[in-house]
């Protein structure tokens, strides 16, 4: 019989998003991994195939850190927009994790309905938001959504990098300019640029 792990796979994938969060995705590497969790790489290596499989719970768990972030609430606004504003409060507190959720190069991305799929229930529930809120059909809730959410990673990533540090008020009006200006583009029937 083998001897039982000193390390369960979720304490290894906690212990990697920790370090992650801490000092980046980059840094992440067996040993230091190992190092994290006050042991060798050996516990590592029995519950996982391979780092890559390590990097891609790490991801995976990231994701759900950032849900977490997008399902708070407590806020008098729309809830799509409380969606936007929670987003951009994730690059602020959890840059490295926002980096590594947005900001990493995904080779199966080829499309913005690429990166709605990874977005999970998020972006299904911002979708029924939009739609139900303002009374949009699919198509027209889905290019909203689309615009807005490039212009709001966007605002994060100025977030996550430090090149920018917004109040909360001045994301809010920002949010709330493009979101107004995108509503009317796509109320107008005129989103298509020719």
């Amino acid at each position: 019989m083998p001897p039982k792990p000193k390390h369960t796979k979720e304490q290894i994938i906690a212990a990697a998003l920790d370090f992650v969060a801490k000092n980046g995705a980059e840094a992440l590497t067996a040993k230091e991994l190992g190092k994290a969790l006050n042991t060798s790489t050996t516990p590592i290596f029995t519950a996982f195939r391979s780092m890559q499989e390590v990097q891609e719970a790490v991801r995976a768990a990231a994701m759900e850190r950032f849900e977490s972030y997008a399902h708070m609430t407590g806020r008098d606004m729309p809830a799509f927009k409380q969606a936007g504003m929670q987003m951009i409060l994730f690059a602020k507190n959890e840059p490295r994790l926002y980096k590594l959720v947005f900001m990493s190069a995904n080779g199966s991305v080829r499309s913005f309905d690429d990166i709605y799929s990874q977005l999970g229930r998020v972006a299904g529930e911002c979708l029924t938001a939009i739609q139900t809120d303002y009374g949009l059909p699919e198509d027209a809730a889905k290019t909203l959504f689309e615009h807005t959410w490039i212009h709001t990673f966007g605002i994060g990533a100025l977030c996550a990098t430090g090149m920018c540090n917004f109040s909360d008020d001045k994301i809010s009006k920002m949010l709330t300019q493009d979101f107004t200006a995108m509503m009317a583009l796509v109320k107008s029937g005129k989103e298509t640029v020719k």
